[in-house]
């Protein structure tokens, strides 16, 4: 179950140091060298922070470890520092083959909107603008605190094996939901996606088609905006949207890291 895991930790560079270190009301920022990496703060069952105080200075990959941690805000700070070290500029640049300001700034739901007309859609978290979805597709939101409309996330087990493409919230990392729902989506076209997701390509080896995550291109506008309690705001004040496939960064799914 922890394969997922070890193998995007085994990533972080083994002498790669935490520069500093943000605990926001909605995102967890970290800091490695130039990276900044993005994760939702995930404060369900929160425990002592124990941590506190002695992160930075850390190693990187010491850090990223604590990503398995059943301490959720805990582990929202290991998966951030593995986005620092694997959402960078320069890494996802080298396997777009372009500098990523040149990609359309567009989420997921919107690139692949064609693709999903009349098929069976499921969606593992109430991302913003999916009700424009409903006429477009069969449409299941799935939501650990349902809303309106939504289906409680236990109904994955029933709703998945079912569907045509499935949408998982890069948070599924951090509340260990991730393996599970990827074996019940087996038959589907899967996308990791939003600011908690990594963008590397280990993932193709587990069932997930695309990747939908955020690169900081502006560290310092996204920090203020994170530390002041926004969520969107990282969008506009700084984070780049980006997508990637297997195909896109040109890769084999079975055997690239």
């Amino acid at each position: 179950m922890w394969q997922i895991y070890d193998e995007l930790i085994d990533l972080v560079a083994p002498e790669a140091v935490v520069d500093d270190c943000l605990v926001g009301l909605h995102w967890t920022l970290v800091r490695v060298g130039t990276g900044v990496g993005t994760a939702m703060t995930v404060a369900e069952g929160a425990h002592e922070l124990r941590l506190a105080g002695t992160i930075r200075g850390m190693r990187a990959r010491e850090l990223a470890e604590r990503v398995k941690s059943w301490n959720l805000c805990e582990a929202s700070i290991g998966l951030a520092t593995i986005n620092a070290a694997l959402n960078t500029p320069e890494r996802v640049g080298a396997l777009l083959g372009q500098p990523i300001t040149r990609q359309t700034r567009v989420n997921a739901f919107t690139a692949l909107r064609s693709q999903l007309q009349g098929r069976k859609v499921a969606v593992i978290g109430h991302f913003p603008g999916l009700e424009e979805l409903r006429d477009t597709c069969q449409l299941s939101i799935l939501e650990r605190r349902p809303g309106p409309g939504d289906l409680p996330d236990p109904a994955c087990e029933y709703i998945l094996p079912d569907q045509d493409y499935v949408f998982i919230t890069g948070t599924t990392l951090t509340n260990k939901t991730l393996p599970r729902l990827l074996e019940l989506s087996r038959r589907a076209f899967v996308v990791l996606v939003g600011p908690s997701t990594p963008l590397s390509p280990v993932l193709f080896r587990h069932g997930i088609h695309m990747l939908a995550g955020t690169v900081v291109i502006d560290p310092g506008a996204v920090w203020r905006a994170a530390q002041e309690g926004g969520i969107l705001q990282i969008f506009d004040s700084g984070g780049q949207m980006v997508t990637l496939t297997a195909a896109k960064a040109g890769v084999n799914r079975a055997t690239i890291r």
